[in-house]
C-alpha cells in the first residue's frame, strides 16, 4: 500500500490518532511490514510519533486535548487544565494534566506535557464529552475539576492557588461530588474556600 491510500483511508475513518494494529488492519500487511512503514513515514516527517504505540498525520494533527485523552486511557481533562479552561482560576496552564483510574503517569509529546493522576476507580466520574477541533473530548465539568484538585490538595500533593473564582460553580453540585470521595478534610478544605 502507498501513502497516498494510507492517508485517505484514515481520513475517510476519521481516525487523527492510530495504533501500529489499526495501521495493519487498513494495509492489511504483516506486523513486520507495517512497523517498517510507520517507521519510514514518520522518518520522512509524514507522521507523528506520540509515544509508544500510537501515532498521528502530521497533516492533520490531533489537538492536545484529543492527545491527551487518546494516549493513556481512560482518562479525562481535569485539575489545573479543566480549571484555567472553565476559567475558575485566571493562570494559563501549560500541562495538560487528567485524572485517570490507572498509575499516576506524565508523557511529553510535542514539547507538551501530559500529567496522568490516579483516583479511585469509584471516583471516575463526573466527565462529559465536549466537541473540539473536530472531536469528541472527555473533560471533568468545573466542579468535579475543582473537587478532583482539592482531593489532591488533602492528599497534600497540590496546593491552594492564589486566586479562584467560584462563582459560576454549582456548590451544590460540589458537595454531591465531595460527599463521593469519603475524605473528610475534602470536605473541610471546600468549607474553608466556599
Amino acid at each position: 500500500m502507498n501513502w497516498l491510500d494510507f492517508e485517505q483511508k484514515l481520513n475517510k475513518n476519521g481516525q487523527r490518532i492510530f495504533t501500529p494494529l489499526d495501521a495493519t488492519r487498513i494495509m492489511d500487511k504483516s506486523e513486520v511490514a507495517v512497523r517498517f512503514f510507520l517507521h519510514r513515514y514518520t522518518k520522512r516527517g509524514a507522521l507523528v510519533y506520540l509515544k509508544k504505540g500510537f501515532y498521528a498525520l502530521k497533516a492533520k494533527m490531533p489537538g492536545e486535548l484529543e492527545i491527551a485523552n487518546k494516549i493513556y486511557a481512560p482518562s479525562y481533562i481535569s485539575l489545573e487544565y479543566a480549571l484555567s479552561f472553565y476559567k475558575v482560576i485566571p493562570e494559563t496552564v501549560y500541562t495538560v494534566t487528567s485524572v485517570t483510574s490507572k498509575a499516576t503517569r506524565e508523557f511529553t509529546v510535542s514539547d507538551i506535557v501530559y500529567k496522568y493522576n490516579k483516583i479511585r476507580k469509584d471516583l471516575f466520574f463526573g466527565y462529559q464529552p465536549i466537541k473540539k477541533d473536530n472531536a469528541l473530548i472527555l473533560v471533568a465539568s468545573p466542579e468535579k475539576a475543582l473537587v478532583d484538585y482539592l482531593y489532591f490538595v488533602s492528599l497534600k500533593k497540590k496546593s491552594i492557588p492564589d486566586r479562584m473564582s467560584f462563582r459560576s460553580l454549582d456548590r451544590r453540585k460540589i458537595y454531591f461530588y465531595a460527599k463521593k470521595f469519603k475524605r473528610d478534610s475534602l470536605v473541610k478544605i471546600i468549607k474553608e474556600l466556599l
